[in-house]
């Protein structure tokens, strides 16, 4: 990866098979390769064409300086490919869709796939922000964070208070499921729900800038806001 001063740093939240709407993203953002691209994790199941996410995340790999973090859901599928007991798990949530993507066997899923959801990093930090699937210790250095932590615990109150380090994090895994971000100043998170019918979230970190299409092609822009989460997401926080 290159250490020069990217020209824009901006984090994708959970893809969750959802290929168009992907796809309108980088449309809209046009990605070049002085572009950091921090994808969260989450790029499978549930949504119709995960296969798909990783061939358009192949693209952007060319395109750009992309740094994709591994999620709970690549976790769980590369447990899945050789053992029966963890697929069954795997399948009922959501790695079913996933199969059928690759033609409804494991053995479908090319090996250059796997390879990419292996090399995929628990985090990733700059001189300012954070990167994360899920959550995290605020006490806790990056290296020391638990796996549970970082890959499967929601971001519901009591919300954790700021990182020690205090540079402001990113995570997805908790769907937004009005398709607003969460931005509480020190953790912003930016899973909005796109596979239930919702909106994929990209967010330059610096500006701002938010970035939102849907499975039907639609692509809205706003800025960062402020706003809590309100009960019905709290109480939908386990889709994710």
């Amino acid at each position: 990866m290159s250490r020069n001063q990217p020209r824009r740093t901006i984090a994708i939240g959970d893809i969750h098979g959802c290929s168009s709407a992907l796809q309108t993203l980088f449309s809209a953002i046009d990605p070049q390769i002085d572009d950091l691209m921090i994808t969260l994790g989450d790029y499978v199941d549930r949504g119709p064409d995960s296969r798909g996410v990783v061939e358009l995340l192949f693209q952007l790999q060319d395109r750009s300086n992309l740094v994709p973090l591994i999620g709970n859901h690549e976790v769980m599928l590369l447990s899945a490919v050789n053992s029966d007991i963890e697929r069954g798990f795997w399948l009922s949530c959501g790695g079913q869709e996933t199969l059928d993507s690759y033609g409804g066997s494991p053995d479908g899923i090319p090996q250059d796939h796997l390879d990419f959801f292996s090399r995929c990093s628990p985090f990733w930090e700059t001189d300012t922000h954070i990167f994360l699937h899920a959550n995290y210790d605020a006490r806790l250095p990056l290296s020391d964070q638990p796996e549970t932590l970082l890959l499967w615990k929601h971001l519901v109150e009591p919300f954790p208070p700021p990182h020690i380090s205090g540079k402001v994090v990113v995570v997805g895994h908790t769907p937004q499921v009005a398709g607003d971000i969460l931005d509480l100043e020190h953790v912003i998170c930016i899973d909005t729900c796109c596979f239930g019918s919702g909106w994929l979230t990209a967010l330059d970190v610096h500006t701002g800038k938010i970035w939102q299409a849907n499975q039907q092609g639609d692509l809205r822009t706003s800025s960062t806001q402020p706003r809590r989460m309100d009960e019905t997401e709290r109480e939908s926080h386990d889709l994710g």
